[in-house]
């Protein structure tokens, strides 16, 4: 895997001019693209990743970001391949840092920021699942992901990871879900000693998390 190239987008003379901004309204996150003043909507994102059926959000490594990260790259790339790559990693990055308190305008966001920080990443996941490939003995909407200490699985369309630590005498497997908290809360595990069949663990948390029916946000 190489390094992420900064892209052309849609048109290079007319890309370098967009912007992003960022304010509330009625406590709502609404971000707006310079220079055509068109309010930025999840929906289209939305065909890729449904993270926060309740809109954007800035400032954590969570749903809303999430959201917002790959609506982001989707409209200012327009490439869908890249922005499902790459949320993530960008969401982390970028759209953890911004803040938004108050009806003005509270964050701006050029394309040259974007083209920067996408040319600063790596498709290599060192610290978080981020990205991967898919695997042939999971279920489609799953990715495997390379990390030096362990094996980490993501799904491609919600915040679950399984997560696989090598114990003393046996394989400890955790199902995680980011959602709106700062570390991924366990939603399963099992542990499974070290001559077992520890892929078919895996493929059953996978099933497991696509089988989840998680309760709209809001109602914990």
């Amino acid at each position: 895997m190489g390094r992420v190239r900064s892209r052309a987008g849609r048109t290079g003379a007319i890309q370098m001019t967009t912007a992003y901004i960022g304010r509330r309204r009625q406590g709502e996150l609404v971000v707006t693209r310079r220079p055509e003043d068109t309010e930025l909507t999840p929906d289209r994102s939305f065909e890729l990743v449904n993270h926060s059926p309740s809109g954007f959000e800035v400032g954590y490594r969570g749903s809303g970001p999430a959201q917002l990260a790959c609506a982001l790259l989707l409209d200012y790339y327009d490439d869908e391949q890249f922005a499902r790559e790459h949320y993530i990693a960008f969401r982390n990055q970028v759209v953890s840092q911004l803040e938004c308190d108050s009806a003005a305008v509270c964050w701006h966001l050029p394309g040259e920021e974007i083209d920067a920080a996408m040319a600063a990443l790596t498709d290599d996941v060192v610290a978080l699942a981020d990205g991967g490939r898919p695997s042939p003995t999971l279920p489609e909407n799953w990715r495997t992901v390379s990390r030096p200490d362990r094996r980490v699985f993501q799904r491609a369309d919600r915040d679950h990871y399984i997560v696989l630590g090598d114990g003393t005498d046996e394989w400890l497997v955790v199902l995680r879900s980011q959602g709106d908290r700062a570390y991924p809360a366990p939603l399963a595990h099992r542990t499974v000693a070290e001559d077992a069949d520890v892929e078919q663990v895996i493929q059953e948390l996978a099933e497991e998390s696509n089988d989840l029916i998680e309760p709209p946000e809001g109602e914990h």
